[in-house]
């Protein structure tokens, strides 16, 4: 796909309101709910709700969810039906206010093995400061068995927020995460740290031979690229097999970056954003050596999940991308779901908004294999919701 930059012009830059509630959303209405697209009128039904914070969710071949809450619970929908009872045996996590338990993913031979891993927020015995992990563990019944902590990040800080956790197997069958540079913009090009980074392990946790900066002593052998900031979501495009990975900018300036082995994606040192406050961080937005964004958002509409849809339900849509969104231009009860479609040559050509009425800050959304599409509202209560034809 070709790059390009788009996005629009900032011309004024207000100081951050810290009065403003950003987590603030309405409740949610009575369900099902219709609403008119482009392409299809769609139904939108409540799955589940009462959920803390749901983060993230992952499709069983039995046709059960599970999903995430950053309360540090692991839940199962089944036959669309909320289980009362957490699932057992989760790691513990530290609970902070962007922090918990955070992506799940499926092994590629879950159907044989029934392994998953959990990326989640993990405390210091000081008590003070936190990182980003990975446990690992085979899914038996209700509870999670023979579980196995195979990745901690050296992102280690005081911060309450940029952890990361987003977690995608690629087609070469090994690990990929994303990691926040944790509020410490120097992080994301220092090569000895974590902090805002994309990593690949082996399914085992041990790293791959062919890693770009295996065999370097001035590198940490897991890292894949760096320069990112805060990332929100990761895919593999299922066309061509890149890697996609969104994350927020400052008050301007959120990205989907296309992943390339050992690339830099220019964080601090090049911005389509501002600081919070107005102040520029950089007065560049490209770099000799630094990878451009595929796409950016000014102002930034607090991107989250982002997924490909490959489904028959909604074939006009085959090909689109969709990318939550939790806020627009720090406007409260602005989040939506932007549905991204292309040109045959892989342009971005337009950005519907989706569930603008509800105005729920949205965590993620992603396509059942029935070929619906399920997205979780980041909000406690939050709530599990289904998109289909009406």
């Amino acid at each position: 796909m070709k790059n390009l930059l788009t996005g629009l012009l900032l011309t004024t830059v207000a100081p951050l309101a810290l009065a403003q509630d950003f987590s603030a959303a309405p409740p949610l209405p009575d369900f099902p709910q219709f609403y008119e697209t482009t392409e299809y009128n769609i139904r939108v039904d409540l799955v589940a709700n009462g959920l803390s914070n749901p983060w993230a969710i992952a499709f069983l071949p039995d046709g059960d969810m599970l999903v995430t809450e950053r309360a540090g619970r692991l839940r199962r929908i089944k036959n669309g039906q909320l289980q009362a009872e957490a699932i057992s045996g989760t790691p513990e996590v530290t609970i902070t206010v962007l922090g918990g338990l955070l992506g799940v993913t499926l092994h590629p031979d879950f159907a044989r093995n029934n392994i998953l891993y959990l990326s989640y927020a993990k405390g210091h015995e000081d008590g003070k400061r936190s990182t980003t992990a990975i446990t690992r563990a085979r899914l038996n019944g209700n509870r999670l068995e023979n579980r196995q902590e195979i990745f901690v990040a050296n992102s280690w800080s005081l911060s309450p927020t940029n952890f990361g956790g987003r977690m995608a197997f690629g087609p070469d069958g090994k690990l990929y995460m994303t990691i926040g540079e944790r509020q410490e913009e120097h992080r994301a090009q220092d090569l000895m740290d974590h902090g805002g980074k994309v990593i690949r392990l082996n399914d085992d946790g041990t790293v791959p031979a062919d890693n770009p900066f295996t065999g370097r002593h001035d590198a940490l052998p897991e890292i894949y690229a760096y320069g990112v900031r805060s990332p929100q979501g990761l895919a593999f495009n299922p066309v061509n097999g890149d890697l996609w990975e969104n994350e927020h900018g400052p008050l301007g300036g959120d990205e989907i970056n296309i992943i390339k082995r050992g690339a830099n994606y220019g964080w601090p040192l090049v911005s389509f954003g501002v600081d919070y406050d107005g102040v520029s961080i950089s007065d560049k937005t490209s770099g000799e050596g630094l990878e451009q964004p595929f796409m950016y958002w000014i102002p930034s509409i607090a991107v989250s999940g982002l997924s490909f849809y490959t489904g028959d339900v909604f074939p006009n849509w085959q090909g689109n991308t969709f990318v939550g969104s939790m806020i627009m231009g720090r406007t409260p009860k602005t989040g939506h779901i932007q549905r991204i479609t292309f040109s045959d040559e892989g342009v971005p050509l337009a950005r519907e908004p989706l569930l603008m009425d509800l105005h729920q800050r949205i965590r993620d959304v992603q396509p059942s294999p029935d070929g619906n599409l399920y997205v979780l509202t980041d909000q406690n209560p939050g709530a599990v919701l289904k998109i289909s034809p009406q």
